[in-house]
This record gives structure tokens, C-alpha cells and sequence, in this order.
């Protein structure tokens, strides 16, 4: 009776591994089945995203704002660089708007919009954009990680995007600081011989709830640019226009917040940006003579 029982365990314990091992090839069967569809599902996703930015301007155009003044000369450096098929190297310096924030997908900031518009214009050029973009900071803060966030990349331009948290929190004093700040980022990027680009604020319902702080904060870093022989993107008249001069409701390029900007607010916002460079190469090519330092609006 004791052997029957031993064989009659012996076969239980076969057959239940038999069992196991022929259950084993259906459950990685299905588990490959199912990454597949989640990879799937993930293809058709990104499809998804990419064909809604595709389309983004043909739901509503990205227009250049009129009647800001039209200076020739922009950025010699990156522009001789890429118009020679030299690697060219960007830096975006920012707060939250270079880092995307109220984007559907980091693939829709400002840089990565900017990187792609330059790739397709000049596709034999080797082009990067770091992003050094961070949240909640303005100039002060910025100047702390200048040297590791900025020089340390040794860029050929670089693109400063702040004001706006300044203007947002409302001191007089800080904003009256920033002009001392920016200019000593600016004097020693160009005794580096590196292009710049400084961005004013964004116009959104935050910013224009604080009119007097950001009237000031825009006439001040254009004083400075104009004093460092440096260019600026005018980003808070050209979202005025959009708002003020298109009729365009603000949830049409802000997010709910009030305060950053949507898909197509940034993806306008950088083929605007994208065009002041392609034009400056342009000019290179056609044999234009751009000086070192020449004060320039985006051609509009």
C-alpha cells in the first residue's frame, strides 16, 4: 500500500509539472500578444500626436504680428556656422516655457519645435539644442547655474527666455535688479563670441493682470539689449497681436492656468523664432555682410 501511495504521489507530481510546463507557452504567448498591443497602441498614439501638430496651423495660422520694426543683421556666429555646414550648438536658457510646461508631449516645446524646424531648413547641418530650461526661475536664480547651465555647453547662441515669473510675483525691486543681472550674463557670453537671443515675457492673463510690472519688465530688457548690442524676440507684442489684433481667445494659444502656453502657442512661438535665424543664414549665404554686434528685432 505504501509503494501505491509513493507512485500514486510520484505520478500526481509529474503530471502537475507536465500540466505547468504546457500551460507555460500560452501565458508567454499571451503576454508577448499583449506587449505588442501596448506597443501598438503606443505606435498609433504617437501617430496620433504627431498628426495633431501636424495640422496644428491649419486650424489656426501662425502669423507674423505687423508693424514691428524690420532691423537687418541678427546672429553672425550661428549663422556662418550653419551656412558653412559647421556643428552649431543652442542653448535654450529659461524657466518653465523653455521646459515646456502645458505641452501634450516634450517633442512640442519651444526648443524641440525649433531644433526640427532648423534640421528640415538645413538638413546637411549638425544642429543641437540643449534645453536648460527650470521651472519657477528667473534672472537671479538663473545666474546661479549660468557658468554649468550655459557656458560650460560652450554654445554658438544662446536663447534667454525670462521676465515673466519677475512680473508675476509682483516686487518693483526685483525687476528693477534684473537689468544689472542680465547685463552681466549677456557681457560674458559675448566676450565669448556667442550670439544672443533674449525673450521677453509671455502676453497671457497672469502677466497682463500685473500691466504696470510688465510694461516695465518688457521696456527693460529691451534697454538692455539695446545697450549690449543684442537681439530680442519681442514674444509679448507678438502674443498681444495674437490676442488684441487676431481675436484670438486666449484658451486658443494658453493652457488653464492663465499663465503658459499650449501646443500651438509654442509651436508659433518657435517658427517665429526659428525664422529670424534662417534668416540671418540667408544673408550669410547670399553673401551679406553681417557685423558682430547689430541690434535686431525678429523680422516681423
Amino acid at each position: 500500500m505504501r509503494s501505491v501511495g509513493v507512485a500514486a504521489m510520484l505520478f500526481g507530481s509529474l503530471a502537475a509539472r507536465s500540466a505547468l510546463a504546457q500551460a507555460t507557452p500560452p501565458d508567454a504567448a499571451s503576454l508577448q500578444k499583449s506587449q505588442k498591443g501596448l506597443a501598438t497602441k503606443a505606435v498609433e498614439a504617437a501617430k496620433s500626436a504627431a498628426s495633431t501638430a501636424g495640422d496644428i496651423f491649419t486650424r489656426v495660422p501662425c502669423l507674423p504680428a505687423k508693424g514691428l520694426k524690420d532691423i537687418s543683421g541678427s546672429l553672425p556666429r550661428v549663422a556662418r556656422r550653419i551656412a558653412a555646414d559647421e556643428p552649431v550648438t543652442i542653448v535654450a536658457f529659461g524657466s518653465s516655457t523653455t521646459v515646456g510646461f502645458g505641452t501634450s508631449s516634450p517633442a512640442y516645446t519651444y526648443p524641440n519645435r525649433l531644433a526640427d524646424q532648423l534640421r528640415r531648413k538645413f538638413p546637411t547641418s549638425d544642429i543641437t539644442i540643449i534645453n536648460r530650461g527650470m521651472g519657477g526661475q528667473d534672472a537671479p536664480e538663473m545666474m546661479k547655474r549660468f557658468d554649468a547651465a550655459v557656458l560650460d555647453a560652450d554654445p554658438d547662441l544662446v536663447i534667454w527666455q525670462l521676465g515673466t515669473n519677475t512680473v508675476v510675483k509682483g516686487n518693483a525691486s526685483d525687476i528693477a535688479a534684473t537689468a544689472a543681472l542680465v547685463e552681466d550674463g549677456v557681457a560674458r557670453l559675448q566676450a565669448r563670441g556667442i550670439d544672443v537671443v533674449l525673450i521677453d515675457p509671455q502676453y497671457v492673463p497672469a502677466v497682463t493682470a500685473k500691466t504696470e510690472n510688465a510694461g516695465r519688465m518688457v521696456k527693460l530688457i529691451g534697454e538692455v539689449a539695446r545697450l549690449k548690442n543684442v537681439s530680442v524676440f519681442p514674444r509679448f507684442e507678438v502674443m498681444r497681436q495674437w490676442h488684441e489684433v487676431d481675436k484670438m481667445p486666449f484658451d486658443k494659444f494658453v493652457i488653464g492656468d492663465g499663465l503658459h502656453m499650449n501646443d500651438w502657442g509654442y509651436a508659433c512661438f518657435a517658427q517665429l523664432l526659428g525664422d529670424t535665424i534662417i534668416k540671418s543664414v540667408g544673408q550669410v549665404k547670399a553673401g551679406v555682410n553681417i557685423p558682430s554686434n547689430v541690434m535686431t528685432y525678429r523680422p516681423m
